[in-house]
């Protein structure tokens, strides 16, 4: 009965040890098999506006090295669609078998998200057989919520949008700049232009009432030399 009671607390001291352990590792991505070209859901219930950003990265059963490795043929084809609005499909993304994908709900209710490998690896591929059941590995790691729980890499990303976007505020800024001069020139030359016409309408004027002063003139002395010649 002693040696009874030191193994049982015994097993219960290990029991601790590894459930304290097992709190203490870190959280890992999550990861499943998918069984050849088949299709692998899931769903998700998703509030209104919320940003998710998914990284995957698919591997396929090697039969040489007997593990799983990363393959040049192989691909992933993502599509998430809203169960709540008919199957509505949000996103339909086919790349390579590592990479991202990201979308933002367009209003709250289940959200169904499917990951289908396409293609064959050169070792152990569907195509042949060769693999165990599950002959595809995918890791999927999301984040869901604010922009905060995105991964450095994307913040990064983010930062140099903003940047760009900046500098395209920028050139905004100074083609607003040249057309508000291009405006003042504009204005300028169009004063110029109506001060120049209206000197050249006066001086028309003038030109004329000069010519209408010289006729009536040369008028009144013909008729004076014609009276005084007694020719009327």
């Amino acid at each position: 009965m002693a040696w009874s009671t030191q193994s049982t607390s015994g097993l219960r001291t290990a029991f601790s040890f590894l459930l304290i352990a097992a709190l203490i590792l870190p959280s890992q991505a999550l990861y499943f098999f998918i069984d050849g070209p088949s299709q692998k859901c899931f769903f998700e219930e998703l509030p209104k506006d919320t940003l998710v950003v998914g990284h995957f990265n698919a591997e396929q059963w090697d039969d040489t090295t007997r593990s799983y490795q990363p393959s040049p043929t192989l691909g992933v084809f993502i599509t998430v669609e809203e169960v709540f609005d008919n199957d509505h499909r949000v996103v339909a993304q086919r790349g390579a078998a590592k990479g991202r994908f990201t979308f933002s709900a367009a209003d709250s209710g289940e959200h169904r998200l499917c990951f289908t490998p396409t293609g064959a690896a050169a070792h152990g591929g569907w195509l042949t057989g060769g693999q165990p059941a599950g002959g595809v590995k995918f890791q999927l790691d999301l984040a869901i919520g604010e922009t905060s729980k995105i991964e450095s890499t994307d913040k990064g990303k983010i930062e140099d949008i903003v940047s760009k976007v900046r500098d395209l505020n920028g050139r905004l800024q100074d083609i607003r700049r040249e057309q508000v001069f291009q405006r003042e020139r504009e204005a300028e030359f169009r004063d110029q232009s109506e001060s120049t016409n209206a000197r050249v309408v006066r001086w028309t004027l003038i030109q004329l009432a000069v010519l209408g002063v010289t006729c009536a003139w040369q008028l009144s002395h013909l008729r004076a030399f014609f009276i005084k010649q007694k020719l009327t």
